[in-house]
């Protein structure tokens, strides 16, 4: 029976208070059912998240982190904050923080190494850009993507992948049923090859929202999906899960 992984990345959205009116809308909204349910909401937002969702089944995690514990790293957040507030998943590897903050596979390796050690899920996201897809660059990149940012991992289970084409995120535009069966592919066989048949869970990530989401969980290999927009209105959200939930009982 097929489960799914349904995250929402806030991104840089939702005060405080505005995270306890949504947090306390989808703790009503919909039932996780079988589902793994997770949010992600800023830093600021964490601690207030994570009262509000004890005795609930939604999942607490943040949207990024560095790989020291503490130290000289102004306006970083370490792993044992995030633990304190209850998280249990961190993004990492996001397009955003790749082209505006100039963070490489290198440097999320080191972070994704030491979300392992600490017991936490790294959610890590990988993707091509439109120059890339369109000059037959996809499997090459996202290749040296999943090589690099896994190195040294000898124990993948706690890992997901999020696979997100650059060009798809937040433009509205998904990537055709094509697209992502013949690229979920792709990265379940390099991780099966690599880790030795370990179920490595690969969300979809890119202007999912509640219309298509049915089609793009309905395809082989798409084990979820890492929302933004959609993820912020509770209704739509909670479709998305419903969507799971009714493809599970099937």
């Amino acid at each position: 029976m097929r489960k799914y992984i349904i995250a929402g990345n806030w991104k840089m959205n939702m005060t405080a208070s505005e995270t306890k009116k949504l947090t306390e809308e989808l703790n009503s909204a919909k039932k996780c059912g079988q589902q793994t349910v997770i949010i992600c909401p800023p830093f600021t937002s964490l601690a207030t998240a994570n009262d509000l969702l004890v005795g609930s089944a939604i999942r607490l995690g943040a949207q990024n982190c560095h790989f020291a514990p503490k130290g000289a790293f102004t306006g970083e957040i370490s792993i044992p904050m995030l633990q304190e507030c209850g998280c249990e998943y961190v993004i990492i590897g996001h397009s955003e923080r790749r082209q505006f903050f100039g963070e490489n596979n290198a440097f999320i390796n080191q972070k994704l190494m030491a979300l392992l050690e600490g017991g936490l899920s790294p959610i890590l996201c990988i993707g091509e850009t439109l120059d890339e897809r369109q000059n037959g660059k996809t499997k090459a990149v996202l290749e040296t993507q999943l090589a690099e940012c896994l190195k040294d991992v000898t124990e993948a289970k706690s890992i997901i992948i999020a696979y997100e084409p650059v060009w798809a995120i937040g433009t509205g535009v998904s990537a055709s049923t094509e697209q992502i069966t013949e690229t979920h592919y792709f990265i379940h066989s390099w991780l099966e090859k690599s880790f030795l048949n370990v179920a490595v869970p690969i969300l979809y990530g890119g202007s999912v929202n509640d219309n298509n989401a049915g089609e793009i969980l309905s395809i082989p290999h798409v084990d979820g999906a890492l929302i933004g927009g959609a993820s912020l209105v509770a209704e739509k959200f909670a479709s998305i899960i419903s969507t799971a939930e009714k493809l599970t009982d099937r």
